[in-house]
């Protein structure tokens, strides 16, 4: 009997970017593959055009740290989901379930534990995230990208494995990426990321401090979804609201890089060797798990931060302008870290619980 395996998660591009690196190396060795996401979701862009992936929408809520009237029905729509999720897993009978996290992940975990199938949960960030708080009851295993996090986690299920980075992110090419870009040799390249949200806070400080940045970088801008600004365009700007394909090119011809926190990227940075300047969501606008993440980095030598609530336009430009001259102290610090060997531990982890 050919084994399946369900793969979930969503809500952003963090929760769904572990998967996608996944994806493939199950479709190599030949295992049924299935997806549940949203009906909406930044996950189901990125998993539909997959080839050899059947996708699943189920009901889901939004988990709020805040009062707000749709937090007494989502409970509803979180049941719904477990329902909806327990009678796809029951036909398609996967023979694992892989959960990123996210909202949508809840229900399925749910549903997976209430059908007798392994579940195994990812997280990405120091701290557990909610989704994950509420998830992990019912999982198999636990997997953490920080070392730090098992401690937060019941040591029988916490395994730590480090950082799952796409294979495809090594294979980019410096060269094409100017191409794509209409970039030239003669300047540094800054590559700004925002999420797969966007930033507003980011954006627009970017976006006022072009003159001088410009000056000393050629940038390009992922300022997402609906973030475009046709009016700051000029040369050795290009803005986009999100890359797919030509990211791993991107990435190759960039210096360094400005960006949120999120565990996924800061660590693809990390394998990809670029300089980092953080500046992590602030505790106003999320649990403060960006923050921690960012302080890691920055302790281990990794990494600039620059926290939101202390820009201006002259310390944004003080610290960009300090990482790039300080790049070599962070590219020999980078060189004691190396991520390659975990997706191979997650895919065997994986396997063994599918029984492989």
């Amino acid at each position: 009997m050919s084994k399946r395996i369900l793969f979930t998660g969503g809500g952003s591009a963090g929760h769904v970017t572990v998967n996608l690196a996944l994806i493939p190396k199950f479709r190599e060795e030949g295992f049924g593959i299935d997806y549940i996401g949203s009906a909406n979701g930044i996950e189901k862009q990125l998993v539909t055009p997959l080839e050899g992936v059947t996708y699943f929408s189920v009901s889901t809520g939004k988990l709020r740290r805040y009062f707000d009237w749709n937090n007494f029905i989502d409970p509803f729509r979180v049941l719904k989901g477990v329902f909806q999720a327990l009678s796809i897993i029951r036909k398609r009978k996967p023979s694992v379930i892989f959960s990123k996290g996210g909202f949508v992940s809840v229900p399925v975990v749910m549903a997976g534990k209430l059908a007798g199938v392994p579940v195994i949960i990812h997280e990405s960030d120091l701290t557990p995230g909610l989704a994950n708080k509420l998830a992990k009851p019912f999982a198999t295993k636990i997997l953490t990208t920080f070392p730090e996090t098992v401690k937060h986690l019941d040591p029988a299920k916490a395994v730590h494995v480090g950082a799952i980075v796409r294979e495809e992110l090594f294979q980019g090419d410096a060269a094409r990426g100017r191409e794509y870009c209409g970039f030239d040799e003669q300047k540094p390249v800054l590559l700004v990321m925002g999420g797969s949200l966007g930033s507003r806070k980011i954006n627009e400080t970017v976006r006022a401090n072009l003159d001088a940045l410009t000056r000393k970088f050629q940038i390009v801008h992922l300022c997402g979804k609906g973030n475009v600004d046709p009016q700051a365009d000029r040369p050795g700007y290009r803005q986009f609201e999100y890359i797919r394909e030509e990211l791993s090119d991107v990435l190759a011809m960039a210096d360094m890089v400005v960006s949120r926190a999120g565990s996924n990227s800061i660590f693809e940075f990390l394998a990809l060797r670029k300089p980092m300047l953080l500046i992590p969501l602030s505790r106003a606008a999320s649990r403060g798990d960006q923050i921690l993440n960012a302080r890691s980095f920055k302790n281990q030598g990794l990494a600039e931060v620059l926290e939101e609530e202390q820009i201006t336009d002259e310390s944004f430009l003080e610290a960009v302008l300090s990482v790039y001259d300080r790049r070599e102290e962070f590219l020999t610090n980078m060189q004691r870290h190396d991520s390659r060997d975990s997706l191979a531990t997650v895919i065997g982890l994986i396997k063994e619980s599918a029984g492989c």
